[in-house]
Order: structure tokens, then C-alpha cells, then sequence
């Protein structure tokens, strides 16, 4: 879909016997290069803002399971997903494979992120350029790029970034497939492909499945014809079928691995705002002086272009409205018959990104409410991308002076950009600054202890960097496993019994404790379980020892490290 009204060019004038193509020729060369442009210019941007300083973070302690889980093999391996419910399947068997040609470099493990990333920006801006038209594309692409949650998760070894590529590729089929004339059905490839890409998303992550809704939703408004229709139900059919395995590991598992998450809260809600707004990731990172901005910003203009767009569909036909692709309406007759059908597709245009955005949003917040909660700003991570699409859509329409608009957009660019720059180096979680005070400080005999045992696996990590601080380090009691041995510990919140505990206390002159993620005095009645536990372990090691220094690292969850000594 192109920006202006559609030309129709005149057959080549002949020049000495010979068709003089060469004028048509530049024009097509140069249209399918501004084409590219629209979808290169902010992939390009998008990796490269996620490839920047891309070791610079710490490592957190979910990325040190993924890095264990895709380390390990054969039922070790298995054991480790299916520990997940499943989720992430199809991401740990990829990240199994890479390490295992690539070796577990920081660099490695966190790649495919980058690439998913760059991914999202060029897949939205072919959507937008598809419903709106080229320029509507580099606006939504560039704002894609420019999103401190899509950046952040895109320098993380987790599926995440994965997943919102999928959900994006998925909503990009599902438009190729119904955005056309009723008398021309999609290619097979069209719907198979949606298929596809949708259970990949749902194998990177289960909230990925809460985007169907809204495509459905948006049926009900395009109004398509029969054959289509039943192309979108073969085509989610199948992708239901694909996820069999992944339901079946998922109901093994029940709902244990999301036994930490609280219902909504006003503090989450807050969160989730501003994840959407991309104005923050809370607690990750601190606000900065123009957070808030551009979060007002952000709403009044989404809501704003949002009811514009569903109460004034651009007309396709005007001198300045979009055209339409191959296979569209002709123009209005003298009944208007055709402006009716038109004025329908460009509200149905509205509709689907609206619905992109806050049709999971409330599905996720109701099922957290009702059934066992999933409120996690990174489980809407998906739904980010659908408000640059509403922006860049909005800010670019005809009836916005285009001066204006891009103002706008520039100004978006900006605010957003200054809530991604100063996250880059900054560890929220830093276990290898933690990894880093043990090794330094430790003496021979020292031992070494943690709570809840997923904190081993990024120790390990750090120490598997430098054989010398891995001969260096404290003997491991808790789990007493030697670091030579890598192992996957996810969730695994074990203490000493007193059995053990005395033995430590004879064999330990010193012991290093090592916490985080321990559970909360007033989460869920698990976590509550996990903190009462921890407290029980600290108070019996202080009555066996003398607590020396704490010290923690981070602050999002931070990494607390205490010395213990007779």
C-alpha cells in the first residue's frame, strides 16, 4: 500500500523503433527501494540499539536457567523444560543447539534476542505499511526501535523478545490473509504460514495465545468472506493441534512455575503502564525526569488517534488518503456503494491494532482476577508494539499536517530514547559483581551456601568465565554440589536441615551466604512459604555463626551476599 493516489502510467513512447522503458524502469527500481527502506531503516536501528553494550549487564537469574536448562542433554535437558510446564520449549532446544555449536558466551546466549528485536521493528512497519501505507511504516517502525521494554528484553537471554517477533509476524499473516477482496483467496502458503508463526509464539511464551482473540475480534468489523473465514479457522486449527505437546506439559505442570505471582496491584498496574508506554521497566530501572512524559504523552495521543482513526477511517479513494493493494475495490460509483465497503476496511484497520493492544491486557488482567494470575508486565511485552502501530499510524494520517505529525513522532523518538540510553552497563541483578566480591574475598576452607539454589547457576556461570576464580571459590554446601558440574536448579528453595547444618558448622570456618529471589513477606502463600523458610535458615546460621558484613548488589531483586564466621 503506497501514500498517494494510485497512477496509472502511460504505455513507453517508441524512440527509433526501440520502447523507452528506462523512465518506468527508475520508478519501479526506486519504489521498491523506498519500500525496503521503510522496513531495513528501523530493523536496522532496533538490532542495533539492542546491540549495544550487549555484555555490559550482568546476567540475571532467570537467563542463568535458560543458560543451564540449554547446557544440559538428553533427559537432563528434558527434565529441565518440562520442570517450565513447557513454556520456552521451542526457545531452549534453539538455545541448546547455538550453545552447542557456539559455546554459552554472553554474546551467544543473547543473539537471538538481538535478532528478534530487529525483527519486530521490520515485521510492524510491513503491517503498517500494509494497512496504512509507507509512511505510517517508518513511523511505527521507528518507534518499535526506540522501546526501552523491546530493547531491554531484546539483551536478554529469555524468549521474550522471541515471542513478541512471532506475535508480530502473526499479526502480519492474519492481515495478508483477510485484508483482501472478497472474490481473491489467500495463497495456501498465507494461512499455513499464520498457523506457524502463532504456535511458535505460543511456544515461546503460553500469554501469547491471549492475541487470537483480538484477531478474531476484529472479523467481526472486516466482515470477510466465507472462504477466508474458514482459512482462519484451518489455520488456528492447526496451530491448536501444534500445541497439544505444550498443553500437555503445561497441565502436567499445573501452575507451579507462576506460584510468585500476585494479583493486580495499583504499584503493578503502574507497571504495566508504563511497560506499555515505554516510558519504563519497573523495578528494573528507575524513572527518569521524563518518564512521566512521555507516558502522558503516550496515552493522550493513543487514546486521541485511536478514536479518530474508528470515527474517521480514511477514505482510500481521496487525492491524499492511502491506495489500495492488488486486488481491491474499483472506485466509488455514483451509489457510494464501494466508499461504504472502504470506509468499513479502514475502521477494521483501527480496530485490529486497538485490539492488538488491549484485548491480552484485559484477558490477562481478568484471568489474574478469576483463575491463577499471570500480571507481569513482561507477559504484555507482546502488546508494546501495538501502541507504536497506533502512533504511527495516527501521526501520519492525511488529516494530520504532515509537518505536525512527524514534529510529534521526532519528539516520541526522543523521549523514548532518553529512557533507553541510560539503562546500558546497568545491572538491576548483578551476580557477576557478586560472583566477583566472594572469589576476591574468599579463604581456603571458605564454604558457600544458597537460597534458593537457583542462585548457584549464575555463580557458576561467572566462574565457568575464569578457571582460576572456579579454583579460587568456596566450597559449595547448599546444594553440595562442585562447581566443576553444572546442573540446572531452577525454583529449588532448600534449606539445612540440622543434621546438615552441623556438619557444616564443623567443616566451615567460614560460610558465604548467598540470596535472592527468597520469597516475600507479603506475596503469594508459596512465596510467603519460601521468605518464612528463609528467615529460618538466616536466623539458624547466625545462631551457629557470627554474621561478619551483608552486603547486596542491585536492586531490582538484589543479590545479597553475607559472611559468616566463628
Amino acid at each position: 500500500m503506497t501514500d498517494g493516489p494510485a497512477t496509472v502510467l502511460a504505455p513507453p513512447r517508441r524512440v527509433g523503433g526501440a520502447a523507452s522503458v528506462t523512465g518506468a524502469t527508475v520508478r519501479a527500481w526506486s519504489g521498491r527501494a523506498r519500500d525496503s527502506a521503510t522496513v531495513v531503516i528501523p530493523a536496522l536501528l532496533a538490532g542495533a540499539l539492542a546491540l549495544h553494550g550487549l555484555a555490559s549487564r550482568s546476567i540475571w537469574i532467570d537467563e542463568s536457567a535458560s543458560i543451564s536448562i540449554a547446557a544440559q542433554h538428553g533427559h537432563a535437558l528434558w527434565a529441565g523444560i518440562a520442570h517450565d510446564g513447557g513454556n520456552m520449549l521451542v526457545y531452549y532446544l534453539m538455545l541448546h543447539v547455538l550453545v552447542g555449536w557456539f559455546g554459552d558466551g554472553i554474546e551467544v546466549v543473547r543473539l537471538p534476542s538481538v535478532v528478534a528485536t530487529a525483527a519486530t521493528a521490520g515485521l510492524l512497519a510491513l503491517v503498517a505499511r500494509r494497512l496504512w501505507g509507507s509512511r505510517a511504516a517508518v513511523a511505527s517502525g521507528l518507534l518499535s526501535a526506540v522501546s526501552l521494554p523491546l530493547v531491554f528484553w531484546g539483551q536478554n537471554a529469555r524468549s521474550y523478545a522471541l515471542m513478541v517477533t512471532f506475535v508480530t509476524a502473526s499479526f502480519l499473516a492474519f492481515v495478508v490473509l483477510v485484508d483482501r477482496d472478497r472474490h481473491v483467496p489467500a495463497p495456501r502458503w498465507v494461512w499455513l504460514s499464520y498457523a506457524v508463526v502463532t504456535s511458535l509464539a505460543c511456544y515461546m511464551s503460553f500469554v501469547a495465545v491471549l492475541v487470537v482473540p483480538a484477531q478474531l475480534l476484529s472479523l467481526a468489523v472486516r466482515r470477510p468472506s466465507a472462504k477466508t473465514v474458514r482459512a482462519v479457522a484451518g489455520a488456528l486449527v492447526l496451530a491448536g493441534i501444534s500445541c497439544i505437546p505444550l498443553a500437555v506439559l503445561a497441565t502436567r505442570r499445573g501452575s507451579g512455575q507462576l506460584f510468585w505471582v500476585v494479583r493486580p496491584t495499583l504499584a503493578g498496574l503502574g507497571q504495566l503502564v508504563h511497560s506499555l508506554a515505554s516510558s519504563g521497566v519497573l523495578p528494573n530501572f528507575p524513572l527518569t525526569a521524563t518518564s512521566d512524559a512521555l507516558l502522558v504523552l503516550t496515552g493522550v495521543l493513543v487514546v486521541a488517534v485511536t478514536a479518530a482513526g474508528i470515527a474517521r477511517p480514511a477514505d482510500p479513494w481521496s487525492a491524499t488518503g492511502p491506495t489500495c493493494d492488488e486486488g481491491s475495490l474499483a472506485p466509488p460509483g455514483r451509489d457510494g456503494q464501494a466508499t461504504v465497503v472502504w470506509s468499513r476496511r479502514g475502521r477494521w484497520t483501527w480496530v485490529l491494532a486497538c485490539g492488538w493492544l488491549v484485548v491480552p491486557v484485559v484477558l490477562g488482567v481478568a484471568e489474574s482476577f478469576v483463575g491463577q494470575s499471570i500480571f507481569v508486565p513482561r507477559n504484555f511485552l507482546m502488546c508494546v508494539p501495538a501502541v507504536a502501530l497506533l502512533l504511527g499510524a495516527g501521526l501520519t494520517r492525511p488529516h494530520v499536517p504532515r509537518a505536525l505529525g512527524w514534529s510529534i513522532v521526532a519528539v516520541l523518538l526522543v523521549l523514548r530514547g532518553l529512557q533507553v540510553a541510560p539503562t546500558y552497563g546497568v545491572s538491576p541483578e548483578n551476580w557477576r559483581a557478586a560472583t566477583s566480591y566472594v572469589v576476591a574475598r574468599t579463604e581456603p576452607g571458605d564454604c558457600i551456601a544458597f537460597y534458593p539454589s537457583d542462585g548457584r547457576m549464575a555463580v557458576d556461570y561467572y566462574l565457568e568465565r575464569d578457571p582460576s576464580s572456579e579454583a579460587r571459590a568456596p566450597r559449595p554446601v547448599l546444594p553440595s554440589v562442585p562447581f566443576a558440574e553444572v546442573r540446572a536448579y531452577v525454583e529449588q528453595y532448600v534449606t539445612l536441615s540440622g543434621r546438615r547444618l552441623r556438619a557444616v558448622e564443623r567443616s566451615c570456618p567460614r560460610l558465604w551466604l548467598v540470596t535472592s529471589h527468597s520469597g516475600e513477606p507479603d506475596g503469594t502463600s508459596a512465596s510467603k512459604a519460601d521468605y518464612t523458610r528463609f528467615v529460618a535458615l538466616v536466623g539458624s546460621l547466625q545462631r551457629a555463626y557470627s554474621s561478619t558484613r551483608v552486603v547486596s548488589f542491585g536492586w531490582a531483586s538484589p543479590v545479597r551476599v553475607e559472611l559468616l564466621a566463628h
